[in-house]
């Protein structure tokens, strides 16, 4: 409310009291004692302007008559122009003019709730429980999280994947071995394609149904031809790689040495296990003199 709205629901209260309490509801701020920064609602502001605009004549009337009784009764006093002034202010009627310089009504905060004895004596106990463990951690700091590595730094690394390292021949094999079955994967989609669209030309003469029907029953069995030759084909290199393992190792020499014994040079065999042959200087036990080549 402001000074204006406040004066004007004292005159309509003094023009028409039963007017005036028809503006009283129940689920709307109350004007029994209005005053500068009550509450006032938007539907109040509107019927106190219409019952304003329906008294106007009267209002008016009541004005000047009050006017001129404040004027007489304080020509010969100095000191009273201001009040006079105060009190010549007009009595706002319309909306526009009501609902100047108002503000939006911020309802005071709640009083807060009377904290009953225990939960003043809990509280207390809580902050002085956390205080105290505020002080044994600023006393005893818990030990700083740490990585393997910080923790052991000469500890081999090592990893939750393949041991291998990056550049043996294992991955290698398996980089090769995905790189061809990506081919492969290719290779029977592009065959299962251009069957597929070989049928659909050849048949051009049939009915729609039939050349779809051709089409996909030919490329399913070109799908069930490719699968079945690479199943074979797989087990055919896994055949020959156990066949392979299960070939014994044979060993050969491939180099003879040549030693100087005496001035006359004598070749000396040695075999696979690094022993000289039998017939060729005895004993099995290879003794150098000299410098060799």
């Amino acid at each position: 409310m402001t000074p204006g709205i406040v004066r004007a629901l004292d005159r309509a209260e003094a023009v028409s009291p039963d007017d005036f309490a028809e503006l009283h509801r129940a689920d709307e701020p109350t004007l029994a004692d209005p005053k500068p920064g009550n509450p006032v609602s938007h539907s109040q502001l509107i019927d106190l302007s219409r019952l304003l605009k329906m008294h106007a004549e009267q209002i008016s009337t009541t004005e000047s008559q009050r006017n001129q009784a404040t004027i007489s009764g304080n020509e010969d006093s100095s000191k009273d122009d201001e009040q006079t002034t105060t009190t010549t202010d007009p009595i706002p009627t319309s909306l526009s003019s009501l609902l100047h310089r108002t503000t939006i009504y911020t309802p005071p905060p709640p009083t807060p709730r009377h904290q009953t004895p225990q939960y003043t004596a809990l509280m207390s106990r809580l902050r002085a429980a956390e205080e105290a463990r505020s002080y044994e951690r600023m006393l005893h700091p818990p030990p700083t999280r740490e990585s393997f590595t910080q923790r052991f730094p000469s500890a081999a690394p090592f990893s939750l994947g393949s041991s291998a390292p990056a550049d043996s021949p294992d991955n290698d094999a398996t980089y090769e071995e995905v790189h061809r079955q990506i081919i492969l994967i290719i290779n029977i989609l592009v065959s299962i394609v251009c069957v597929a669209v070989f049928i659909w030309v050849a048949a051009r003469h049939w009915s729609v149904g039939k050349r779809l029907g051709l089409s996909m029953a030919g490329s399913f069995g070109i799908a069930i031809a490719e699968v079945v030759v690479y199943g074979g084909y797989v087990r055919k290199v896994e055949e020959a790689k156990r066949t392979e393992r299960r070939k014994p190792e044979v060993k050969e020499i491939v180099r003879s040495w040549v030693l100087f014994k005496g001035g006359e040079e004598e070749s000396v065999g040695l075999d696979g296990n690094g022993k000289a042959k039998e017939g060729d200087g005895g004993d099995g036990v290879r003794r150098r003199k000299g410098r060799y080549r």
